[in-house]
């Protein structure tokens, strides 16, 4: 068997929920706990490292708002993988990711709107703006409030995951949007400071606890992702044997 052969079996053993459940129950605690560590390093970095000569201590806002706002975007990014998944493979396990990925995803938005507006007020005069870069990003968070939504409204799980599918792929337009509306409009956020032609813009005393703790909210993710994919597919797996269990009820007292 060639390698590439090798790889689609491997990756199709996944599809089944009973090996991905045995993988999650031996690489969760790892993960788990490599989070925890990297958490305590980076928030000792953060508290530790020099205050900005113009920001203040109101810099170390950054820990958390820009990780946060890299995984708000992220997230809905595995999220549309999951949905071609769910349309074009049809994989048994997309519906799943992407189900458990939109909460997690909102949370991570709402976090990385509200630090941004604490981070905003000593910094812009002002609590909000109607900018290109926060309104996106607010969209966003609409988006994952309404997706999960639909998810809790359908009892189909099967018919909510391909229209769920359809409008996570029809809402992915809103991530370059949020990604470059810096670029293509006047805001007040600034442009990207890490990533960038000509390397980071970002002093390495500040670069470093942010780097910490940007793989270690990145670890976070995945970890939650995890949990959340096994508890989705424990969660159906009772409803199943919940349904058989009133067909079989009813076809006894018939």
């Amino acid at each position: 068997m060639s390698d590439t052969s090798l790889a689609i079996s491997k990756f199709t053993d996944l599809a089944n929920p009973t090996r991905f459940l045995a993988l999650v129950r031996i690489t969760l605690p790892w993960m788990a706990g490599i989070t925890a560590i990297l958490f305590a390093i980076g928030l000792y970095l953060s508290f530790t490292s020099e205050s900005d000569y113009q920001q203040g201590d109101t810099v170390r806002i950054m820990y958390i708002h820009v990780p946060a706002a890299w995984l708000s975007m992220m997230c809905y990014s595995v999220m549309a993988i999951s949905a071609i998944g769910t349309l074009v493979w049809r994989h048994p396990l997309a519906d799943v990711a992407h189900k458990a990925a939109a909460p997690i995803g909102a949370a991570f938005t709402l976090i990385a709107l509200v630090t941004g507006s604490l981070w905003g007020r000593p910094m812009w005069g002002t609590w909000w703006v109607w900018d290109a870069r926060l309104t996106s990003v607010f969209v966003l968070f609409l988006m994952y409030l309404g997706l999960i939504a639909l998810n809790r409204a359908m009892d189909d799980p099967s018919k909510a995951a391909r229209v769920s599918a359809v409008l996570i792929l029809v809402g992915f337009v809103n991530i370059p949007i949020i990604k470059f509306s810096v670029e293509w409009w006047n805001t007040l956020h600034q442009p990207a400071s890490i990533l960038r032609m000509g390397g980071s813009a970002i002093d390495p005393a500040f670069l470093k606890p942010l780097l910490v703790m940007a793989i270690a909210a990145t670890l976070l993710f995945f970890t939650l992702h995890l949990a959340a994919m096994r508890n989705e597919i424990w969660r159906r797996r009772i409803a199943a044997q919940r349904r058989l269990a009133a067909r079989r009820a009813g076809q006894d007292d018939a």
